[in-house]
């Protein structure tokens, strides 16, 4: 079964007005709730930022958890004042575009809590911390912030649990969502996530899924062919693997599109390319959670 898709002939022009409508709907939405949980690293308390359902259905909700990049989950100019009111454009647009869908998201902070709050800088991987390993680390994180929402068995359906992420965060996301992953931290697959986002994630993970990687959820990546960060080959490369085990694993390919091709700043919008991969990932994600979030 092929599990890439190419995105062609997707109008840019189309697309920069509802992106920017849609940050201006959450830039001017509410304020999340500002909670604390620990990590299943045993020793970390980690602060996430949860927003609600815009209109509540009966019943408990939906959720999603969120997880940032390299750069951490706040904007360049908070000038060390880390909060709910210094989040990143692109962290607030993606909870407000869920919150719109009916459900709670969670914008997990791993960095701050470990004194890395402004994250790292683009070329400096190898150079990073341990303790903010994506593959070893941020995982038990997004299985704290699961546990987290689980336990808030009023407001949210903790069989509707999906996650997100978004280059370091989307590396995250895919060690995540492994099979072996789920098994080291002793979780029946009927309680993890139900699905998987990856949005240009760095694939090669740490070569610890060099004899094929397995998903026990659907996992959808998203990545361009002009990424000027992480390896689409090595995502190519994952994907084959995983049908050699027989996860659910698809891509998604936008020629060229660049690295954060859903940041709403102007520049990256400005990039027709990345104008049109917005256009066809935001639905393609509200589909795919859908589907398995029962939206």
């Amino acid at each position: 079964m092929n599990r890439r898709s190419v995105v062609l002939g997707i109008s840019a022009n189309s697309l920069a007005p509802s992106i920017f409508s849609l940050l201006g709907r959450a830039e001017a939405a509410q304020v999340p709730e500002t909670v604390a949980f620990p990590s299943l690293d045993g020793h970390t308390k980690l602060v996430g930022y949860l927003f609600a359902p815009a209109a509540r259905r009966p019943g408990p909700a939906p959720a999603v958890v969120l997880l940032h990049g390299r750069a951490g989950p706040y904007s360049i100019l908070a000038a060390g004042h880390y909060s709910a009111a210094t989040l990143s454009k692109r962290h607030v647009m993606w909870a407000s575009f869920w919150a719109e869908r009916g459900c709670f998201a969670l914008v997990v902070d791993s960095f701050g809590p470990r004194g890395l709050a402004a994250g790292f800088a683009a070329g400096t991987h190898a150079d990073r911390p341990p303790e903010i390993d994506e593959v070893t680390v941020r995982p038990l994180d997004a299985y704290g912030a699961l546990k987290y929402l689980a336990s808030r068995r009023r407001d949210i359906d903790p069989g509707r649990i999906g996650l997100q992420g978004w280059s370091n965060g989307g590396s995250a996301t895919l060690a995540t969502m492994a099979t072996s992953t789920l098994q080291s931290v002793g979780i029946a697959a009927s309680a993890g996530f139900r699905a998987g986002l990856a949005f240009y994630p760095g694939c090669g993970l740490e070569d610890q899924f060099r004899d094929g990687y397995a998903a026990y959820a659907p996992v959808q990546v998203l990545i361009g062919t002009a990424d000027e960060e992480v390896s689409l080959a090595s995502c190519e490369l994952l994907v084959k693997g995983s049908g050699r085990s027989g996860s659910a694993v698809a891509m998604t390919v936008y020629p060229q599109a660049t690295h954060d091709f859903d940041d709403p700043g102007q520049k990256r919008q400005s990039v027709a390319a990345n104008a049109a991969a917005v256009a066809d990932s935001m639905p393609k994600a509200a589909a795919f959670m859908g589907q398995y979030l029962r939206l």
